[in-house]
């Protein structure tokens, strides 16, 4: 009997991230960027600290872009309150990332800079990353 395969859940009203992306998983912009590997909810908060990252490493050089946007809002009940009283405030906002999606993006630097300011944005992130390189890309 086949079991079914185990994957990582978060709950069942928060809606089920299955498959691979089907779009964002392509560079549109830059030269070089970082794909995910894994499905997660990435919040708001590690969106802006692995954009900071990556941008204080370039020095302001180059051109950076953001391809994934927070718009599912997180919700939780405070602590110690009843069951009922209707759904929780919003706690924070976080964007849906599924294996294969564009996370960040840069052009006009260095190969070598590019790589490593990718790389301090993806330790940022809660989702294993790999660094992809445009096709048409020369040295």
């Amino acid at each position: 009997m086949l079991q079914p395969k185990k994957t990582k859940f978060r709950k069942q009203q928060k809606g089920r991230m299955k498959g691979n992306s089907g779009r964002g998983n392509q560079l549109a912009y830059g030269t070089f960027g970082i794909k995910s590997l894994d499905s997660e909810f990435i919040n708001s908060r590690q969106i802006e600290a692995a954009r900071i990252a990556a941008t204080r490493f370039m020095k302001r050089e180059g051109s950076l872009w953001i391809k994934i946007f927070p718009d599912k809002p997180i919700t939780k009940k405070p602590l110690e309150v009843r069951m009922g009283k209707g759904k929780g405030a919003v706690e924070y906002w976080a964007a849906v990332v599924t294996p294969g999606r564009i996370l960040f993006e840069i052009s006009g630097v260095p190969l070598a800079t590019a790589q490593e300011a990718l790389r301090l944005a993806a330790q940022k992130l809660p989702v294993k990353t790999k660094f992809i390189v445009a096709r048409d890309y020369q040295e």
